[in-house]
């Protein structure tokens, strides 16, 4: 799959060859959608709890005596009946976390990568990195290459601690490295600028 690289300017700089493995495959609907729902329930927290009678506070003594008092009889005030005592059949801690078999994490990255390509939303540029943070460079940057205000996620070959902080604060734009980015990534942004050195980790990543 050949394609136009462009520089930070916006100007085309050559072409490159694309693994058609990765980046031309036939786009599996089913697997971006189970690599996306496993995405989403390893990131929720089921710590949602109460506490059951014997882990609420107080009430070691018996109220009063069993008979002969013609009322109820009572051993303590945590019982779930009695206001301050411990709730039945509360919500307990739950484990959300899913598990995908490899191959299928794999098709759907590729065919997330593979939908943005044939989409032309996938563009390759050259290379570059900033001397010192600077948020305005990257939004001329955004702007050169007709990335302004859309959703872009760009895939670095290794992560790079200046153009993070200088693309964090404007909005929709994301920074990461090629080789940890998951399905859930790519399909959340409209557009993906790869770096011409993340290629190849890109690749490595689908042969280990």
């Amino acid at each position: 799959m050949l394609v136009d690289v462009y520089t930070k300017d916006g100007q085309k700089s050559g072409q490159i060859e694309l693994p058609d493995d990765v980046f031309a495959v036939e786009p599996n609907e089913h697997a971006m959608h189970l690599a996306v729902v496993q995405y989403l329930a390893n990131h929720r927290q089921g710590t949602r709890k109460t506490k059951i009678r014997s882990e609420v506070s107080g009430g070691g003594k018996k109220l009063w005596r069993q008979k002969g008092r013609g009322t109820a009889r009572a051993g303590s005030t945590r019982s779930p009946l009695w206001v301050g005592g411990g709730t039945i059949h509360g919500p307990k801690p739950t484990v959300f976390e899913m598990k995908l078999p490899k191959k299928i994490k794999r098709l759907a990255r590729k065919s997330a990568l593979s939908l943005r390509a044939k989409e032309n939303n996938l563009m390759v540029v050259e290379d570059f990195s900033f001397d010192e943070i600077k948020t305005k460079s990257m939004a001329q940057i955004l702007k050169n290459l007709q990335l302004d205000g859309a959703s872009t996620l760009f895939l670095l070959p290794q992560p790079d601690y200046k153009l993070y902080m200088s693309a964090r604060n404007i909005p929709k734009v994301e920074i990461a490295p090629a080789d940890k980015i998951s399905t859930y990534d790519i399909l959340k942004h409209k557009k993906i600028v790869l770096f011409k050195g993340a290629v190849e980790p890109i690749q490595k990543t689908f042969n280990n």
